[in-house]
C-alpha cells in the first residue's frame, strides 16, 4: 500500500472516531439522543450555517463519487456515500480517496 493511501485511510479513521467522540459525549451528557443532537445543530445562525456548509459539501462529494464510479466502475467506492451522511465528510472524503487510489485490476 502506498504512503498516500495510508494517509487517506488514517484520515478516514480519524474522521470517523474524533467527531463521533464529541457527538456521543453530547448525547450522553444531555440524554436527548440523536434528536437532541440534531436540534442543537440549529440552535443559532453559526451552527445552522455550519450544518448547511457540510450538507452542501456532502452533496457535492456524493455527486463526484457517483460520477466517477460510473466512469471507473469502482463500485466499492460507493460505500463512501453512507459514510459521508452517517458519519460525516471528515470520514467520507478520505475514505473515498483511499478507495479511489487502489490499484487498477
Amino acid at each position: 500500500m502506498s504512503g498516500i493511501r495510508v494517509v487517506y485511510l488514517g484520515l478516514a479513521i480519524w474522521g470517523a472516531i474524533h467527531p463521533m467522540y464529541y457527538f456521543l459525549g453530547y448525547m450522553a451528557e444531555t440524554g436527548t439522543g440523536l434528536s437532541g443532537l440534531i436540534d442543537a445543530w440549529y440552535v443559532n445562525a453559526s451552527t445552522t450555517g455550519l450544518v448547511w456548509d457540510l450538507t452542501i459539501a456532502a452533496t457535492a462529494l456524493t455527486v463526484w463519487i457517483i460520477a466517477e464510479t460510473v466512469v471507473r466502475k469502482n463500485w466499492l467506492a460507493l460505500v463512501a456515500i453512507p459514510a459521508t451522511f452517517c458519519i460525516g465528510v471528515s470520514c467520507g472524503l478520505p475514505l473515498y480517496l483511499f478507495l479511489r487510489t487502489r490499484g487498477v485490476e
